[in-house]
């Protein structure tokens, strides 16, 4: 798999990977009618957004030219976050390539470049409910942060969010060949 930062022009497959991956996700979790009714147009339209304010930085997985999924991440949003905190705020993996070893590979290469931005641990939200994803970052090294739950009201149906925190380690090995499969050393 190839990972680089995405342009303007990947909007649109940033789009389409993300309303099928919270499609195929969040069945179960939140009101299906809520899921049938995401819209491509205005994930991409959110996307050029966040690109545009370089506020975060946005990796793609591709295989050939396909982007099989994306990560993205920055600073903590968090205001009780300490300042050397990164946040994950989106990593999803097309359902087609889940258990490929995608997520994965993102996961090291956005790590990789959090390390090198000098953040010290990293931050990220998952709905309690989303035992996959929960599975997965606690094989990453996360580990749930006691009493962040937060309760909201999301398309339709209450759910409950948790933080998860992973503590940076220092690995010039893994760091080196994360960034080097993402031409960012």
């Amino acid at each position: 798999m190839e990972i680089r930062p995405a342009s303007h022009d990947d909007c649109r497959a940033v789009a389409e990977v993300h309303v099928a991956s919270w499609q195929a996700a969040y069945a179960g979790i939140l009101d299906p009618v809520f899921l049938a009714g995401l819209s491509i147009d205005r994930r991409e339209e959110s996307w050029r957004q966040v690109l545009s304010a370089r506020e975060s930085e946005l990796l793609l997985g591709l295989v050939g030219p396909s982007i099989v999924g994306f990560a993205s991440f920055g600073p903590s949003r968090d205001a009780d976050a300490p300042s050397a905190r990164a946040e994950l705020w989106a990593l999803y993996v097309d359902p087609r390539a889940w258990s490929t070893g995608a997520g994965r590979e993102l996961w090291q290469a956005a790590h990789a470049r959090m390390q090198s931005q000098g953040f010290s641990t990293v931050s990220l939200w998952v709905l309690e409910r989303n035992a996959r994803a929960i599975g997965f970052y606690t094989a990453m090294g996360f580990r749930v942060e006691a009493g962040t739950e937060k309760e909201f009201e999301l398309g339709g149906a209450m759910v409950r969010e948790m933080r998860m925190v992973h503590a940076q380690h220092s690995c010039a090995s893994e760091r080196g060949r994360a960034a080097a499969r993402t031409g960012l050393a």
